[in-house]
């Protein structure tokens, strides 16, 4: 049986000023009034999460077991579902804390569903890794719309707490047949870009790697950026280059992840890429009429990459990305061979040869346009 709690004793309101004490005792009497237990609020209070407790277990559900119990009424390896956890982003429990749910059990259970039709432990963790890494962000997300939909001013915490668990409540049956779907028409999405070859069928393995162009696109003055405007400001400048670049790409071009002030976009022919790129730069002019939108340049690149979970990884990756930092605003440039490809399709100027880092002679850049109306 859990002990009472001293929760002045404990330094529950530690920090507080009288009237913030006061809001805390009504929120721990209305969190002991759901049935929440003196661990769990102490738990909740180490964390500093007393305020999403409730909400917690409308995601989550009620802690019923340790890691281990997990682990035996599964009948899954302790081991794997260590680095299933790790894998995801997520704490790991204490030992011998009860701190885990149904939840965390049916994610056990899955795992062996998913050993019993032959997937290895490398595939299952690896897996984990990247879905996890992209769920992270969309939660985050969730997370901060749902405290937007009950933060009002003079919101005390209780009415906080409250109104955010009744908030998560009704969105939770929605959560798991949009991610579903989504998912869905992802794999849908990549099945029908993705191919295989002769060789690839013959050997059995995954194709290996593959000529393919590259795209970094990155907005000019970011960093003196970061300097003049909130970080808050600078994040939506950010997330304003990545709106845009999603609106723009279409299948067979790829928009394959952002980094910080950047996009990367991948395509198997070079016209298709600097299509879009050349699309790219002049949503972006548009964005920034108002002179609120830095401009963005973009670099090509074409050459052998290889596809791993979710990610690019290759010399034209690393190329395209010293190209763009050679581009000028407002421009594509691109390597000889994304030149020669596309050729035809549209109107190129030498920017002349340019020595890049990690490569023995200076690589020959072009600027790329489109063709005047007529050509």
């Amino acid at each position: 049986m859990d002990a009472a709690i001293d929760f002045e004793g404990e330094g529950f309101y530690e920090g507080l000023d009288a009237a913030a004490a006061a809001e805390r005792r009504e929120l721990l009497a209305w969190l002991q009034d759901q049935g929440f237990s003196p661990d769990e609020l102490r738990r909740a209070q180490r964390r500093g999460l007393l305020l999403f407790l409730a909400a917690e277990r409308e995601v989550g559900g009620e802690p019923r077991y340790t890691a281990q119990e997990v682990a035996d009424l599964s009948g899954a390896d302790p081991e794997l579902l260590t680095r299933l956890r790790r894998a995801h982003g997520l704490p790991l429990p204490e030992a011998d804390a009860v701190e885990l749910s149904e939840l965390d059990l049916e994610s056990a259970a899955m795992s062996r569903r998913f050993a019993a039709i032959g997937l290895t432990e490398e595939q299952m963790v690896g897996t984990t890794r990247v879905i996890g890494r992209s769920l992270a962000t969309a939660a985050a997300a969730m997370r901060a719309v749902m405290l937007e939909t009950v933060l009002e001013p003079g919101t005390s915490e209780r009415e906080l707490a409250e109104r955010y668990a009744a908030g998560v409540h009704q969105v939770m049956p929605l959560v798991g047949p949009m991610v579903q779907q989504m998912m869905r028409m992802h794999l849908r999405n990549m099945l029908q870009s993705e191919a295989l070859g002769a060789s690839e069928r013959a050997s059995g393995t995954l194709p290996g790697a593959r000529d393919t162009t590259v795209a970094f696109a990155d907005l000019v003055g970011f960093t003196r950026l970061g300097e003049e405007v909130p970080a808050e400001d600078l994040g939506l400048v950010a997330e304003r280059l990545f709106s845009i670049a999603r609106e723009l790409v279409e299948p067979p071009v790829r928009l394959v992840k952002t980094i910080g002030d950047a996009v990367l976009l991948t395509a198997a022919e070079p016209a298709d890429l600097v299509r879009t790129s050349l699309d790219l730069v002049e949503a972006t002019e548009t964005a920034g009429a108002g002179g609120d939108f830095p401009q963005v340049r973009v670099g090509l690149a074409h050459g052998p990459a290889v596809a791993r979970g979710g990610d690019v990884f290759g010399r034209a990756v690393n190329l395209s990305s010293r190209v763009t930092g050679i581009a000028r605003a407002g421009s594509v440039l691109a390597t000889r061979e994304v030149r020669d490809a596309a050729r035809d399709e549209f109107a190129w100027s030498a920017a002349h040869a340019r020595r890049i880092k990690g490569l023995p002679d200076p690589v020959p850049l072009y600027r790329a346009r489109r063709l005047a109306a007529g050509s």
